[in-house]
C-alpha cells in the first residue's frame, strides 16, 4: 500500500474551483485578452524598475517574474486551448523560464478553472443531441479535473464509474489564430530566425489539432493498450466509443493520485523504482518497438493507484517516428559517434542540425553546442543501470543549456535548425527525465524494455 495515499488526494475528489460561463472563441475576442495581459506587464515593469532601486536588483527581478506569470497564466487559463497548452508545454522547460513561470505553468497539467455546469450541458447536446442525464445514469456536473483543452466530469453507466472528458467549446477553430499570435513570442525566445522557421509551427500546428479529435485519440489510445498492456506495473483505461465523439471521450474511471502529487509526499525507495522502470519501459518500448510514442509526458498524464501500479491516462498527443530520422538520431547516441568528430559532424547535417550554408563559426559553435549537450544526455544510455535521483547529473545538464541558451553568443546564432521531429521527440525525452527524477527513480534498467 502506497504511504499517506487518500481518497481526498486521488482523482476522484472534488476540488471547488470558480467556473467559467464563457471562452472567448474568436480571433478578434482572444487578441483582445493578450493585449490587456501585455497591458499588465507593463505596468509591472514600471513596478520593477522602481522597485530596483531601493531593493536589491536579484529581489526585485524575482518580484517581478511573479507578477508577471500571475498575470500571463491568469490570462492563459481563461483562454484555455492551443494558448494554454503552450503553458503546459513550457512549464516542462525547466531550463528555460524563471522558477516563478514554472512553478504557476504548471497548473495547466491538470488544475485551471472548468467550465459551467450550463456549458458542459450545451457541449453534450451538440454533441450528442441528448444531455449527459439522457446517456448515464448519474452525471456529476462539476469537473473533478481541467486542464488546457479539456475537463473531465465523473459519471456512472451500469454501475461501471467512467471518467468523461469534454473539450472546451471552440479550441479547434482557434489553434491557427493562437498560434499565429505566439509565433513572435516563440521565435523571440527560441531564438528562430529565417523563411524555414514556419515548418517547426506547422509541426506543433499539426499535433495541437490531433489533441483535439477525441476520436482519433481512443484509436490511438487502444493502440498503445494492445501495444503496452504486458509491461509490468503499468495499467490503463478501457475507452467507450458508443459514449465518445470528436469533443467527448469517455473512459473507465481510474482511481489514483497524479504522479507529481504521489512523488511529493513519497518515502518508499521500493515504489518510487517499480513506478520509475514500469515509466522507463513504457516509453522505450514504444521509441524503439513501436517507433510512435506518447509525446506528452507531464504528470498530469499519469496516475498512482492505490498498490502502487502506473496508470497512463491520456493519448491524444502521439508522435510517429520516422526511420530516416530514428537511424542518426539515435546513432548520436553512440560513443563512438561522439568520439568521432568527422562521423559526428555527419550526422549532425543528416539531422539538419547544421546546414551547408553555415558560417565556419556556426559550424563550431553548434557542433561543440550538441555535443556537450549529447555527452551528458545520453550517459544513461550507455549503463547498464542509472540513478534518475541523482542531482548531479540534472544540475550538469541544465549548467550546459544555462550556458548555450542563454549565453550572449547564443542569442546572435540563427536557431532555427534540426529536422521538425525534434520538437517532439526532445519533449519526450525530456519530459521523461523530469519525471524520473521527480520520481527519485534509482537502479532502472536501460535495457529492460528488450525483454518485456
Amino acid at each position: 500500500m502506497l504511504n499517506r495515499f487518500n481518497k481526498k488526494d486521488s482523482i476522484c475528489s472534488e476540488h471547488k474551483m470558480k467556473t467559467i460561463k464563457k471562452i472567448p472563441t474568436s480571433k478578434i475576442q482572444r487578441a483582445s485578452k493578450l493585449v490587456q495581459t501585455g497591458a499588465k506587464v507593463g505596468v509591472n515593469y514600471l513596478k520593477y524598475y522602481g522597485d530596483k532601486m531601493v531593493n536589491p536588483e536579484a529581489e526585485a527581478k524575482e518580484r517581478l517574474n511573479e507578477s508577471n506569470a500571475n498575470d500571463i497564466y491568469d490570462s492563459l487559463k481563461n483562454l484555455k486551448g492551443s494558448a494554454l497548452k503552450l503553458a503546459q508545454m513550457l512549464s516542462m522547460e525547466k531550463n528555460i523560464l524563471p522558477q516563478a513561470y514554472v512553478e504557476k505553468f504548471s497548473l495547466s497539467q491538470f488544475s485551471v478553472p472548468p467550465l459551467s455546469a450550463p456549458l458542459v450541458r450545451k457541449t453534450f447536446k451538440k454533441s450528442f443531441r441528448k444531455y449527459p442525464s439522457e446517456i448515464f445514469d448519474e452525471f456529476n456536473s462539476e469537473a473533478i479535473n481541467a486542464a488546457s483543452i479539456g475537463q473531465v466530469h465523473r459519471a456512472v453507466k451500469d454501475g461501471k464509474t467512467l471518467a468523461v472528458k469534454i473539450q472546451y467549446p471552440g479550441v479547434a477553430d482557434s489553434i491557427l489564430s493562437d498560434l499565429a499570435m505566439v509565433k513572435p513570442i516563440a521565435m523571440k525566445m527560441f531564438n528562430i530566425k529565417g523563411e524555414h522557421s514556419d515548418v517547426y509551427f506547422k509541426e506543433v500546428e499539426g499535433k495541437l489539432l490531433e489533441e483535439t479529435n477525441y476520436l482519433l485519440e481512443i484509436e490511438q489510445s487502444k493502440e498503445v493498450v494492445n501495444a503496452c498492456h504486458h509491461i509490468p506495473n503499468l495499467l490503463f483505461p478501457k475507452y467507450y466509443e458508443e459514449f465518445s465523439s470528436r469533443q467527448i471521450i469517455t473512459m473507465d474511471w481510474m482511481e489514483g493520485i497524479h504522479l507529481s502529487e504521489f512523488a511529493k509526499f513519497n518515502s518508499d525507495p521500493k515504489i518510487a523504482n517499480t513506478l520509475g522502470q514500469a515509466l522507463w519501459d513504457f516509453y522505450l518500448y514504444q521509441i524503439h518497438t513501436l517507433k510512435k510514442v506518447h509525446a506528452d509526458p507531464h504528470p498530469g498524464n499519469f496516475l498512482v493507484s492505490e498498490n502502487g501500479k502506473l496508470i497512463a491516462i491520456d493519448f491524444g498527443c502521439m508522435k510517429i517516428i520516422p526511420k530516416d530520422f530514428y537511424v542518426p538520431y539515435f546513432e548520436l547516441f553512440n560513443k563512438e559517434v561522439l568520439d568521432n568528430s568527422e562521423l559526428f559532424q555527419n550526422k549532425l547535417l543528416e539531422l539538419e542540425i547544421l546546414r551547408k550554408d553555415d558560417t565556419k563559426e556556426e559550424v563550431i559553435f553548434f557542433t561543440e553546442m550538441f555535443h556537450d549537450v549529447l555527452s551528458f544526455f545520453t550517459q544513461p544510455f550507455r549503463e547498464k543501470t542509472f540513478d534518475f535521483s541523482d542531482i548531479d547529473f540534472f544540475e550538469k545538464i541544465a549548467a550546459i543549456g544555462e550556458r548555450y541558451f542563454k549565453g550572449t553568443r547564443s542569442q546572435n546564432m540563427n536557431a532555427n535548425r534540426g529536422s521538425r521531429h525534434f520538437i517532439y521527440m526532445n519533449r519526450t525525452f525530456f519530459g521523461l527525465f523530469n519525471l524520473m527524477f521527480d520520481l527519485k527513480a534509482e537502479n532502472i534498467k536501460i535495457e529492460n524494455y528488450k525483454s518485456l
